[in-house]
């Protein structure tokens, strides 16, 4: 099945972390079918004092369900570095979000999908419609039709992942 991955970091060498996590993901045989650039923001949510953050989205095919991608997903974060316990939009060196896998959504306590935040974030709008110009959530509602919502979200495109 096809999903999407948000990747982010802003501890250690970011741009080798985003690098690092899509390999672990290909070592664990999740297919990359595409990979966005690397996109540069200032932190948001309730810890605004911290390194700017380095964004990517991922294309990828699997044939593991929601929660065991999610278990992955957990399991490289771990693997890099990242404490489960940490403060909540706080500095990380690894993030692995599903954003969306396969064309249904999908719920339950640890995970809903498509991801909460997809439509209020441009880290994640931006990077995820460079690899996927026609994004379109579940309900109908086009990907490139939410980012006038976050024009006032800035985001610098880098290098390639």
């Amino acid at each position: 099945m096809f999903g999407y991955l948000g990747l982010g970091s802003n501890v250690g060498d970011s741009a080798a972390n985003l690098r690092a996590a899509a390999d672990a993901l290909e070592a664990a045989g999740v297919k990359i079918l595409a990979r966005a650039s690397i996109y540069i923001t200032a932190p948001q949510g309730e810890i605004l004092d911290q390194p700017d953050f380095f964004n990517s989205a991922l294309k990828i095919e699997t044939e593991l369900p929601p929660l065991e991608l999610l278990v992955l997903a957990k399991s490289i974060e771990h693997d890099m570095g990242r404490d489960p316990n940490g403060v909540r939009h706080g500095p990380r060196p690894i993030d692995v979000d599903i954003l969306m896998l396969g064309e249904e959504p999908f719920e339950s306590e640890r995970l809903n999908l498509p991801h909460r935040e997809i439509s209020t974030r441009r880290f994640v709008l931006e990077p995820l419609l460079e690899i996927e110009p026609d994004f379109t959530l579940p309900d109908g509602t086009r990907a490139d039709s939410l980012l006038a919502g976050v024009a006032d979200q800035p985001v610098e495109k880098r290098s390639s992942l």
